[in-house]
């Protein structure tokens, strides 16, 4: 097998197997720093020996013996060096999980163990988008928009507050599910959006990274079928990565939603996430909770996937989604998706007007100076130039900024 062909056998693998792996060993050792760092040197490992020795046929299974086996060899080193760290050998359990309810994945066990309400909620999406996303600490930082060095110092902290609070690696009982399923929601949201548009790398869309948060999110549907906001985020990936094929030329640029081809949208996925989402308007309108910030969203999706085209979409119907939207979550953020909204219904001044209010908070997002960019080239505002050359220096995403350098340069 060619260097080629080997490299991408171990990328592939890592994308495959990394949160597998975590959280497989992180069940059986007791320990996030272990399962990590095991995880990591199987991977070191295969680098080393696969160019030499070949990839195996199964290189999954390849991995979680060698993480193992580094795993039980820290433990005897540390045991030997320190009294202290005998306990963690009595923690291993190589015994199959037992039942804990309805879903049995260690995958879903980790991550309600990284959503302990004992972290702070930043540190509960951080530390799952890094140990089961396998995502670096600069990407997670990016997704925070903080610095990176205080994004690792954040991990770290959670990190041992698990270990020092006896935090137990399980599904939760069904009376401490609900304080945990905010954070939950929040990080499997988070994930999906750092594979469908990748903060960093080659890639512009990571499939590995939006198929394990929607397959995270239907199992959360197993777990609590009835809860409107599991619906509302289980629907709006869904819709989201209906889209995916038209997301990205074939010259590798980003193609935004108007211009998508939307022939190419899966349209089985479309059809489930519209499902959901008349499954909660039915519930709301049976008199259950109102809906929340997941669902509207995937309302707000729904409205756009229904138009055949652009022109056809009801604009006015988004902006009123929004309007509920800033109600529940004033963020700048869902602010700053307002406008747009607004641009299209009152015109590209009155969109620019909202977006300008944001500039002190958001001027390190690189959404809002593509939509200022936007908004002022369709004024014929001289200053659009500068707006994209910003937005541009803000992305790492290979995609979007061929998108972004071109429309700055048709102006």
């Amino acid at each position: 097998m060619s260097a080629g062909a080997t490299e991408q056998a171990i990328t592939r693998a890592h994308r495959q197997e990394w949160a597998r792996l975590v959280a497989g060993l992180a069940r059986r050792f007791g320990d996030l720093d272990i399962a990590e760092e095991a995880t990591a040197e199987a991977f070191a490992a295969a680098a080393q020996r696969w160019p030499r020795e070949g990839v195996p046929p199964n290189p999954g299974g390849w991995l979680a013996t060698t993480a193992s086996r580094k795993a039980i060899d820290w433990l005897r080193r540390e045991a030997q060096r320190d009294a202290k760290h005998q306990a963690a050998l009595i923690v291993y359990d190589d015994s199959a999980p037992e039942p804990t309810g309805p879903v049995e994945d260690d995958r879903l066990r980790l991550v309600f163990t990284c959503c302990h309400p004992a972290l702070a909620m930043e540190a509960r999406v951080a530390l799952t988008l890094r140990l089961l996303g396998g995502l670096t600490v600069a990407g997670i930082a990016r997704a925070f928009l903080v610095r990176e060095t205080t994004m690792a110092q954040r991990i770290t902290r959670a990190k041992t507050k698990i270990r020092s609070a006896g935090i137990p690696y399980r599904v939760p009982s069904a009376g401490d599910i609900r304080e945990r399923l905010a954070g939950v929601l929040a990080v499997v949201y988070l994930i999906f959006n750092e594979g469908y548009l990748a903060g960093e790398g080659d890639d512009p869309v990571r499939a590995d990274l939006t198929d394990e948060a929607i397959r995270l999110g239907r199992l959360l549907r197993d777990l609590l079928p009835g809860d409107g906001e599991v619906a509302g985020l289980l629907a709006l990936m869904l819709f989201t990565d209906a889209r995916r094929r038209a997301r990205v030329s074939g010259a590798g640029e980003l193609v935004t939603l108007a211009e998508q081809d939307r022939g190419l949208w899966d349209r089985r996925l479309l059809a489930e996430g519209a499902a959901l989402v008349r499954e909660r308007i039915a519930a709301v309108a049976a008199g259950g909770p109102p809906a929340g910030r997941y669902q509207l969203l995937a309302a707000i999706n729904a409205v756009h996937t229904e138009a055949r085209s652009a022109r056809e979409t009801r604009w006015p119907t988004i902006v009123a989604l929004y309007d509920r939207m800033v109600r529940l979550d004033p963020s700048p953020i869902v602010r700053l998706n307002r406008a747009v909204a607004v641009a299209e219904v009152d015109g590209p001044a009155a969109g620019l007007a909202e977006i300008d209010r944001l500039a002190g908070v958001l001027d390190g997002y690189h959404a809002f100076h593509a939509a200022r960019a936007d908004l002022l080239r369709r004024l014929g505002d001289g200053a659009a130039a500068a707006a994209y050359d910003r937005a541009v220096a803000r992305t790492d995403n290979a995609a979007e900024r061929a998108y972004l350098i071109r429309r700055r340069d048709q102006l």
